[in-house]
């Protein structure tokens, strides 16, 4: 029998924190039909299917750091995610599918990516959801350590909110320093202090 795992990755776009992975392979019993793309569902639904998946089904999470993502950028730092999640997994998976165009390079798995695979292939819907909800938690945490920058709302993303926040309260050791809006912000501030000495 095939063992098929499905690879979804979240938090690439965010100015803050590690990118998530998750790798699901889903048990024969789970209705499919409730599984689909993270974006497209509540975070209440979220919840309660990344519970439900998890009883049915193997699942790992795999996680790269802020300072990975500044040294090896946000697409390898996403693959290194991936790689992590799939290889956590407890039982090694005859087809790893992962959405999007681009695979880690992992020797002795058969990889193939799925183009928007989230929307359409049940175990890709379902790793979304579990990475969705472990960051979303882990981002949540975060935020009350760090009140003013609404991560509870924007989980890191570049909204006016944060952007201004970030301006205000300044850059912290979580915010990904090559972010184009990160470093914008920087560099003006590097600008200021050297016209103010």
């Amino acid at each position: 029998m095939k063992i098929i795992a499905g690879v979804d990755e979240v938090g690439r776009g965010s100015l803050i924190g590690p990118v998530y992975a998750a790798a699901v392979i889903l048990n024969s019993t789970i209705d499919k039909k409730l599984l689909k793309d993270s974006k497209s569902l509540n975070k209440l639904k979220r919840i309660t299917l990344a519970k439900y998946i998890k009883k049915n089904s193997i699942w790992a999470i795999g996680k790269a750091s802020v300072k990975e993502i500044e040294r090896f950028n946000i697409l390898n730092a996403s693959l290194l995610a991936m790689e992590r999640a799939i290889k956590k997994l407890k039982k090694k998976p005859s087809l790893v599918l992962i959405d999007g165009n681009k695979l880690p390079k992992i020797k002795n798995y058969n990889l193939r990516s799925i183009i928007k695979g989230d929307k359409k292939i049940p175990s890709i819907s379902a790793a979304s959801i579990i990475a969705k909800v472990a960051r979303d938690k882990m981002i949540t945490a975060l935020s009350k350590k760090f009140e003013g920058y609404y991560w509870s709302k924007n989980y890191g993303y570049g909204t006016k909110r944060h952007l201004k926040a970030i301006k205000t309260l300044g850059i912290t050791s979580h915010h990904r320093k090559t972010f184009s809006p990160i470093n914008k912000i920087r560099s003006v501030s590097r600008r200021n202090t050297i016209s103010s000495c």
